[in-house]
């Protein structure tokens, strides 16, 4: 989704690479990358104008500041700087600081407005999922009484949900959604999340119903649901919205397919709205916080280390991941651990989605091979994994054995090269975690990600060596590597010290 924006200020930067400073001169052709990449992600062309003014002015005559590293003072390059420029600049255009729902009444009442065909009514029911699982008890109400199998739609989700839907069949929607927030009450739901009807372009009808339904209810958000994809369209259209209801903010959809960028950095500077979730894909779970900085960094090519972290800590809790993370630094996880890691990715979402969030990874994602992030290898993998035996799963070093490898690829479907790449990529991934896990001597995946936020929100943009000086320099594993029937016999050994100590304990 952001390829072509991120493409623009990648070349901007490399343009100001080995520069000596910050010129009028250069400053204006890196800035060309940027407005041809802004105005092709379909960036309203006032909020190009201004935002490329405000990075200039920033620019051009300002002293590049100094780093201390290890003690010493550094000078940052002016592609760097210019880089972190843009970005606080990007940051501003999309608002600043997440804005969060209104949930203090109760119940706080939810009204999803927008266009038919916008997903409405899924973003109802994945806004529902995210309030569940923050303790909330929502409640979904169908008052989309127009639209064929609207009401249906509403009542699957909430049976996926395991959450109520109040519905009428043949009510008006609004008497409907008043009667909604009084059961809310008598039944201790303390969110209500009306899905309206939408229409295929705004109309007088349209409008005056979503109005009569706001001075019903008097809800605390009215959230604007509209497709990414349409681009500037999405934002005229929000506009006139807003001019009638006065909206609380935006969910944008579909951010995951085609959609170039343009709705989300231009949509809080036209209508002066925050965004507050981003719909990431079909799933109930893909629905996230807007957060501005971390989209920022993400278009300038940095990743969002913080959203990587929250994504995960949805799907696994803290001591899980301490426990993952020790076997894993400490190079000994088996096709188990890693089956398991594989099936937490899959929970978070798309490969790429997950990777765009690792700092520096769009700088090398065009050089990979095509297919090289399509989902479906996660298939193939755990299909491998789920064709071994469970000894092997203990021990991957057994896999070494050529008819294991075969047998493993007549049971997946695959060929035995293809086994062997993927057992090749895990022994190299085993082998980088343990060196990492030397380097470091920190074993805890959560401590280390919580220092990776911070050092991240220190770092000038572009700066990758912050990054490496988190884990220090990895060095080749020393001593030689053990063969398979020495770290049977080690493994047998320790188990057999473990049962003993057991025993004396006793």
């Amino acid at each position: 989704m952001l390829d072509g924006l991120t493409q623009g200020f990648r070349n901007a930067r490399l343009k100001l690479k080995g520069k000596a400073r910050l010129s009028e001169e250069n400053i204006a052709e890196a800035l060309q990358d940027v407005r041809v990449s802004l105005l092709e992600g379909d960036v309203d062309l006032g909020v190009v104008k201004a935002f490329l003014e405000r990075v200039k002015e920033r620019s051009v005559g300002e002293v590049v500041p100094l780093r201390v590293k290890k003690g010493e003072e550094e000078q940052v390059s002016p592609g760097d700087h210019f880089v972190k420029i843009c970005h606080d600049e990007l940051v501003t255009l999309m608002g600043g600081e997440p804005v969060d729902l209104d949930l203090d009444s109760d119940p706080a009442v939810i009204m999803m407005v927008g266009l038919q065909g916008s997903g409405k009514t899924t973003t109802a029911g994945k806004l529902a999922q995210k309030l569940k699982q923050e303790g909330k008890k929502p409640m979904l109400v169908a008052a989309d009484i127009y639209r064929p199998a609207a009401i249906d739609q509403l009542q699957v989700l909430g049976r996926k949900l395991g959450l109520p839907v109040f519905s009428i069949r043949g009510m008006d929607p609004v008497t409907l959604s008043r009667l909604a927030v009084r059961q809310a009450k008598s039944v201790g739901r303390d969110v209500v999340i009306i899905d309206t009807a939408g229409r295929l372009a705004i109309d007088n009808e349209l409008m005056d119903e979503v109005l009569r339904i706001k001075g019903e209810v008097r809800p605390r958000n009215i959230l604007f649901v509209c497709d990414a994809m349409i681009g500037q369209d999405a934002v005229r259209t929000a506009a006139t919205f807003d001019k009638v209801l006065d909206f609380s903010g935006f969910v944008l959809t579909k951010m995951d397919g085609d959609a170039r960028g343009g709705a989300a950095l231009s949509i809080n500077q036209v209508t002066g709205k925050p965004v507050l979730f981003l719909g990431m894909g079909e799933g109930l779970d893909e629905l996230e916080r807007f957060r501005p900085e971390g989209l920022a960094s993400r278009i300038l090519g940095m990743g969002d280390v913080v959203g990587l972290v929250e994504d995960f800590q949805q799907h696994v809790t803290e001591e899980e991941a301490e426990a993952s993370a020790k076997k894993m630094l400490q190079g000994d996880f088996t096709f188990n651990d890693f089956l398991s890691q594989l099936e937490t990715i899959q929970k978070m979402g798309s490969v790429t989605d997950l990777l765009d969030k690792l700092p520096g990874f769009s700088d090398v994602k065009s050089q990979l091979p095509d297919g090289a992030l399509d989902d479906s290898e996660l298939g193939r993998v755990k299909a491998a994994i789920f064709s071994m035996t469970k000894q092997e799963r203990d021990n991957p070093d057994l896999l070494s054995s050529h008819s294991r490898i075969d047998r493993i690829a007549r049971g997946s479907g695959q060929t035995s090269n293809e086994i062997r790449g993927i057992y090749t990529r895990f022994l190299s991934a085993r082998k980088m975690m343990r060196q990492m896990g030397q380097a470091s001597g920190m074993f805890g995946s959560m401590r280390q990600m919580r220092k990776m936020r911070k050092q991240m929100k220190r770092m000038g943009m572009g700066d990758m060596e912050g990054m490496a000086d988190m884990f220090g320099d990895v060095q080749p594993d020393p001593g030689p590597q053990m063969s398979a029937d020495e770290r049977i016999a080690k493994r047998k050994k320790a188990r057999d010290a473990r049962r003993k100590r057991k025993r004396k304990g006793r």
